[in-house]
């Protein structure tokens, strides 16, 4: 750090943008830009692909095809931020051709950005940014994405294939004895037992590393005492990853580390045990804060190693109702007659706002997390509460802004309760809550 002053990192959730934006000065939009924009250093994850619509859809959408414009990426500088994280299930919304023009477009336009590349070394590597107080290395990674939108290695004699920054791993199911042996026999009377090992036969196919693990419809299952999921990170992934915080640490004041991961726990508020994992190897290799995005709504924060992790800060847009152009796989995955408009599209599936994400206002909640480093360490953590809208016409919600009261003082009481199992305390104070690290 320079100038023994703390710089100040404020941190956001996912940013579904997709219209400019237009607040009067000092109203609570105006508000919280003001905030972003005075932090030394603010980071967002950039969930839409502004790439002005190029490339080609791909049927695999992650839920919607978030094309965007090219100009939101000017918005979002205007707004403070300097730190984009690109490695999300949208990334390849528009196959790799859509995501080599969104490379082209963040390059042209000199944006700090992470988590996708031309091959797997370029999809690793961080970026890093120079402030007056101090530099900041971020890295971006993804385990929630369909199978080939991962990058892979480039080879001496031909080349890697572009695509994301990938986290993945493995899912073991625990079922009883009796249960397993039901799995047998269903697998053997369908015939799917000699279909898995003809493919081993055939050279497409491994048998599982364990004999323990009984493979059932590209699931992994195994006999114990008690029903339990486990998943784990997959080693190679993890130490790849590991290798570039590192390296990070080494260049860097600051290392910031960003997951973008659906999976969950029991429930949509409680990350899957390898997220857990993860964030804390990161963390044992020199990552100062690990930022979580992807389920669209609040997760709690831990603090290991006096390090914060937080497991998903939500939306920070949410403006995907507002996509300009829809492709016809979306309208055939939804069954909606292809003749409809896009509102119309998201009108009908979320049936006038009685389902999907503008039935529950934990979409439409988040905070920004404003964390104050000192000699490359976290010594205190503002925590802001914003609401997204949530109830208004969908032209208007999406947007965020500060919020205010017994709305605010809900959301950092919600925000601390998912936090509380972490053995996080988070102090209210008004509109706004305090984590103490020194």
């Amino acid at each position: 750090m320079t100038d023994h002053q703390p710089l100040r990192l404020a941190l956001t959730g996912d940013s579904i943008i997709t219209r400019r934006f237009a607040a009067p000065p000092g109203s609570p939009f105006d508000q919280l830009r003001q905030l972003i924009r005075e932090a030394d250093v603010a980071f967002t994850n950039l969930e839409v692909v502004p790439n002005d619509f190029q490339g080609y859809p791909a049927w695999e959408s992650g839920g919607s095809h978030l094309g965007a414009p090219s100009w939101v990426i000017d918005e979002l500088v205007d707004m403070g931020f300097d730190l984009f994280a690109t490695a999300t299930n949208h990334s390849l919304n528009y196959s790799i051709a859509g995501l080599l023009a969104l490379i082209d477009i963040l390059e042209r336009k000199g944006v700090a950005y992470a988590g996708i590349g031309r091959n797997l070394a370029e999809a690793r590597m961080p970026v890093y940014l120079d402030s007056p107080r101090g530099s900041v290395a971020m890295l971006s990674c993804a385990s929630t994405f369909a199978a080939g939108q991962e990058a892979s290695e480039q080879r001496p004699d031909m080349l890697g294939r572009p695509g994301l920054n990938p986290l993945r791993y493995e899912t073991i199911y625990d079922v009883l004895p009796e249960q397993l042996e039901t799995l047998r026999q269903i697998a053997e009377e369908l015939g799917l037992e000699r279909q898995r090992l003809e493919r081993i036969q055939l050279g497409f196919g491994f048998p599982p590393d364990s004999p323990d693990i009984f493979p059932f419809l590209d699931a992994n299952f195994r006999a114990a005492d008690r029903v339990a999921v486990h998943t784990t990170p997959k080693a190679k992934d993890l130490d790849a990853i590991a290798t570039w915080v590192r390296e990070a640490r080494a260049r860097a004041d600051v290392v910031l580390v960003s997951l973008h991961a659906h999976e969950q726990g029991s429930d949509r508020e409680e990350p899957a045990a390898f997220i857990r994992t993860f964030a804390h190897r990161m963390i044992d290799e020199g990552a100062d804060v690990v930022v979580g995005h992807g389920p669209h709504l609040l997760r709690g924060m831990e603090c290991y190693r006096g390090k914060p992790i937080f497991y998903s800060l939500g939306n920070f847009f949410g403006q995907n109702e507002l996509t300009l152009k829809i492709p016809s796989d979306s309208y055939e995955r939804f069954r909606i007659d292809p003749s409809r408009t896009p509102s119309e599209m998201y009108r009908i599936r979320q049936d006038n706002d009685r389902k999907g994400f503008p039935a529950d206002a934990r979409y439409w909640e988040t905070v920004v997390p404003i964390c104050h480093l000192a000699e490359g360490s976290v010594t205190a953590i503002e925590i802001v509460p914003v609401s997204l809208g949530h109830g208004e016409p969908s032209h208007r919600r999406g947007r965020p802004r500060l919020a205010s009261g017994a709305h605010a003082e809900a959301i950092l009481k919600r925000f601390a309760a998912l936090s509380a199992p972490y053995g996080t305390r988070i102090e209210l104070d008004g509109e706004r809550g305090f984590v103490r690290l020194d």
